[in-house]
């Protein structure tokens, strides 16, 4: 019963990041912990995305920008090890906080900034932001579509974008899969179920797919930062009580 929903959640998760540019962990994440524990998500959750982001790379293989991939590749693999070694020594609950408001920050910022006013992503820049985002990625399973933004900004839209994510991402999750195995966070029960959302992730990728490909670059951005913005009002809410310390 525990595969069958998580084959349908990855499913479900996979279909609509296609269409938004990511965020299925923000599906996946809470049925994780529902279903395994919340020790399980960051490792379970881990094997879910390698196997999905490599199949939606090898998809559209020939749209990846690979001078963005170069530039974010050596930052995500240090900072994939940084994290997931964290993961093993502190608890980062309120990290979700920050990202929340990060995430609505980049929202206000687009909805308020005229279209030839707005930030300017050269590629270098996602060397620091991948290694940022990796150990963030590491800490607590997946920092969302924090660097969905950036990716728009620099200029790549729909199957461009998507592809060197999904590229990006599959190096970034196979670094913290070798890291997690290696710090004794990975168990056989933990793999088995990781690659239950794998397989969810492969005729969803399929459709989402034929899908994205009839929608226009303009409906793809306005999905995006309406994604965005859900992601970032979920985390706010789920951390919530971290605010009633604050101000209480």
């Amino acid at each position: 019963m525990i595969a069958v929903s998580l084959f349908v959640a990855s499913f479900l998760a996979w279909f609509l990041s296609m269409l938004a540019g990511g965020g299925s962990p923000f599906i996946l994440i809470p049925v994780i912990s529902l279903l395994l524990g919340s020790a399980a998500v960051a490792p379970v959750i881990t094997i879910g995305l390698l196997i999905g982001n490599t199949q939606r790379g090898i998809s559209f293989w020939h749209y990846v920008d690979w001078q963005v991939t170069a530039w974010y590749v050596p930052g995500a693999i240090v900072g994939a090890i940084i994290g997931c070694y964290g993961l093993t020594q502190v608890h980062a609950e309120g990290l979700q906080l920050l990202l929340g408001i990060g995430l609505l920050t980049m929202v206000a910022n687009h909805l308020l900034t005229p279209e030839d006013a707005q930030f300017a992503v050269k590629a270098w820049y996602f060397l620091p932001l991948s290694f940022i985002n990796a150990i963030g990625s590491g800490l607590i399973g997946s920092t969302g579509p924090v660097m969905n933004p950036l990716y728009l900004n620099y200029g790549l839209e729909k199957e461009a974008m998507v592809a060197t994510k999904a590229f990006n991402k599959a190096v970034l999750h196979l670094v913290k899969l070798t890291t997690y195995a290696a710090f004794g966070s990975l168990s056989s029960d933990y793999l088995l179920y990781g690659l239950v959302i794998g397989l969810g992730a492969i005729p969803a990728n399929w459709l989402g797919k034929m899908v994205l490909a009839k929608m226009s670059a303009q409906q793809f951005r306005q999905l995006v930062f309406a994604f965005v913005a859900v992601s970032g009002v979920t985390m706010i809410w789920q951390q919530r009580h971290f605010l009633t310390v604050w101000f209480m």
